[in-house]
């Protein structure tokens, strides 16, 4: 019969196709995928408790990457990054991220005494902190490239009262969206 084999051969031509097709698309939606949690957002998870009561065990966040590539964070921003030097040789990986709210920025004095922070000072109005800090700290001017970086739970979060100075180039975003859990979806 002449043709037979035809239309096996072409059905054959246009499954391939499709599953070329197919695979062409996965792997240009992995790759667009890949470029924006490299450059662009990925989302974190709160495994400790040093930013309570702001963020919860558990949250998961969009930690947002452009906006430092044109400024430099601010202060009160919530920002992810990995750890200093001195945290490393503490026993630390590399890219065990933590999560820390920036109180001082290049030039700022920051103290802290009797359960306040000050920041060139004067005290912080701060209504987002579990309980003020049990501990004295600095005054220490903060330097340029630098920032001091303190955990909500004042009195449970391993931050600069502790190791010192964050470098700036530590940094990999800012927390910008609560997504979970359903219930405190919010911004960050």
């Amino acid at each position: 019969m002449p043709g037979g084999n035809t239309g096996k051969t072409s059905l054959k031509l246009r499954i391939w196709q499709q599953v070329a097709e197919n695979l062409q698309i996965l792997l240009i939606a992995l790759c667009l995928a890949l470029l924006i949690r490299t450059f662009v957002a990925e989302p974190r998870y709160i495994p400790s408790d040093s930013m309570l009561p702001t963020l919860q065990v558990g949250d998961r966040l969009v930690v947002e990457k452009i906006s430092y590539r044109f400024h430099a964070p601010n202060q009160g921003d919530i920002v992810v990054f990995d750890p200093p030097q001195k945290l490393q040789i503490q026993g630390y990986a590399k890219d065990q991220a933590f999560i820390k709210r920036v109180i001082g920025t290049p030039g700022h004095v920051v103290k802290v005494k009797n359960g306040k922070v000050y920041l060139d000072n004067s005290p912080l109005q701060e209504d987002y902190i579990a309980e003020p800090p049990e501990y004295n700290w600095g005054p220490g001017v903060v330097p340029e490239g630098q920032l001091f970086v303190m955990g909500d739970n004042r009195n449970n979060s391993n931050d600069s009262h502790v190791w010192g100075f964050l470098p700036q180039k530590n940094v990999i975003g800012r927390a910008f969206f609560r997504f979970w859990p359903a219930g405190r979806i919010s911004r960050a």
